[in-house]
């Protein structure tokens, strides 16, 4: 009996976390305006949401063929999901011709010692 309590706080907790992190990944997309800001908040839902549910689940079900089928759901969305989202940060990159008004690159360390060495050489 104590032990049932036990697994429905720890699925109660998980299914709240993953509830918190899908808020905050819908409030940011939402209000976010440029397109990379939205693709890290949409991240949040895809790691520790994604990861949350899967876990409360498999604290539900047991140990079972079903939990290794939770598994391989959760491998499968944390290969695609940073795939998919450098895709979409690659196109905004190369499109978007207003970028650098948005956003600020900063140059590697290794970048001005180059510099500076082909400096030198002139």
């Amino acid at each position: 009996m104590t032990g049932e309590w036990i697994r429905f706080g720890i699925v109660a907790f998980f299914l709240i976390l993953s509830l918190v992190c899908f808020t905050a990944e819908v409030i940011g997309v939402y209000r976010f305006g440029f397109v990379m800001n939205r693709m890290h908040a949409a991240g949040i839902g895809d790691s520790l949401g994604l990861f949350s549910v899967l876990f409360a689940m498999t604290v539900a079900s047991g140990l079972e063929l079903q939990s290794l089928k939770f598994l391989l759901i959760a491998v499968f969305m944390w290969f695609s999901s940073p795939a998919s989202t450098h895709f979409l940060g690659q196109v905004e990159y190369f499109t978007n011709p207003s970028l650098y008004l948005r956003a600020e690159r900063i140059p590697d360390p290794g970048e001005n010692e180059a510099e500076k060495a082909e400096e030198e050489d002139r």
